[in-house]
């Protein structure tokens, strides 16, 4: 299938190393974060996840869960969060699945519908299991993004588009570019000035079309 922005993201059943997950149930009244990569034990892999567990705090603070998704076994990937652990002074206090079968990378658009793993198999073979997607509470999907395998993400980017996808639908407004939280918003075109004024207070119309307000 694919996955489009405001789908309903695909429910399943999984093993995890926290043991098994229904994925909905899962997520239930939290935005939910799933990451995706194309085998444990690989280093650029390795750097990434210990980013997500640094920011374990942060994704609390935000009412977020996070789960990893990788095509090896359960066992794997308990041993590899030490390896993660070691690296960057964090635990691993969130699921990884062990996507063995490669349901979930199907079901998220990540591999084609015939895909397997080969004796022997090396990361080049699931290499598009580099994914990211935000999920809101009513599980349809906010974002996502690919990366390719030699470039490591950037979960600060990751953190503030959850910020501003968070802040959009709390208060009805659109970002700016490299917007961050306490930078002044913007006011939709569908909102009339009269409205914009009753809703937010003052604000700038840069442009007829650009009008720029502060969140008090």
């Amino acid at each position: 299938m694919s996955l489009r922005i405001n789908a309903v993201v695909p429910d399943f059943e999984a093993q995890t190393s926290q043991g098994p997950i229904q994925f909905h149930e899962w997520i239930g009244d939290s935005w939910a974060i799933l990451f995706s990569h194309p085998k444990d034990f690989t280093p650029v892999c390795t750097t990434e996840f210990g980013a997500v567990a640094t920011l374990s705090a942060e994704w609390k603070k935000r009412g977020t869960k996070v789960i990893g998704v990788s095509v090896d076994g359960v066992e794997d990937h308990k041993r590899w969060a030490d390896d993660i652990a070691k690296y960057s002074g964090s635990d691993v206090d969130f699921p990884i699945i062990a996507d063995e079968g490669l349901k979930v990378s199907k079901l998220f658009d990540m591999l084609p519908e015939d895909a397997y793993l080969p004796d022997g198999r090396t990361p080049a073979d699931s290499a598009t299991v580099r994914s990211v997607f935000i999920i809101g509470p009513d599980k349809q999907l906010k974002l996502s993004m690919t990366y390719p395998m030699t470039v490591g993400r950037n979960f600060a980017e990751i953190l503030r588009a959850l910020d501003a996808l968070q802040t959009t639908v709390k208060h009805g407004i659109a970002t700016p570019a490299d917007w961050t939280i306490g930078q002044d918003v913007i006011i939709p075109p569908s909102v009339s000035d009269d409205d914009a004024k009753q809703k937010f207070g003052e604000f700038e119309a840069v442009l007829p079309y650009l009008r720029k307000t502060s969140l008090k």
